[in-house]
């Protein structure tokens, strides 16, 4: 009988190993998303754990980008539509909007809501703007501005839910 393999085990094994590759070889693996149309790149440990979109449970008398609660094998997830919560529309419900969930270290059971996910990139041959740090431009010259969870989850307005 082969072994069974734990996936929340799984992946933190896996972006352990990415993490540590990233530090050795002097590159910085992100990973890329979509906000309401714009690129952004999110850190690897920031995040524990990219979902579809599951079922949510509304909660009455909170904020328009507040979505509702997930559970997420028996926890209890804060959805915060990112898209909406940016004052740029909101997410569009297709199939292809993931959730990220924020890692486990920052201690909030809080799921964001994107379009879409890339996978990861590779930020060591693209151009960094000079006066805005958190910019980046690929290959193609698309842009690509980092996502500060930290920042995020400091902010007064995201930590208010209620109306």
């Amino acid at each position: 009988m082969p072994k069974r393999i734990n996936l929340r085990e799984f992946q933190q094994n896996l972006s352990n190993r990415m993490q540590d590759k990233s530090r050795m070889g002097g590159q910085l693996s992100l990973l890329g998303i979509q906000i309401a149309g714009q690129n952004y790149l999110v850190e690897m440990v920031d995040i524990s754990e990219v979902l579809s979109m599951p079922s949510l449970a509304p909660v009455p008398l909170t904020r328009p980008w507040f979505r509702g609660v997930a559970n997420v094998r028996g926890n209890l997830y804060c959805v915060a539509d990112m898209a909406a919560f940016m004052h740029q529309g909101a997410a569009s419900g297709a199939i292809t909007n993931r959730l990220l969930l924020v890692a486990e270290r920052y201690a909030f059971n809080a799921a964001l809501l994107v379009e879409k996910v890339f996978g990861l990139r590779d930020t060591s041959k693209w151009q960094r703007d000079e006066k805005q740090k958190d910019m980046y431009f690929d290959e193609q010259d698309v842009a690509w501005r980092k996502l500060d969870v930290i920042g995020l989850l400091g902010q007064p307005e995201f930590l208010q839910i209620g109306i």
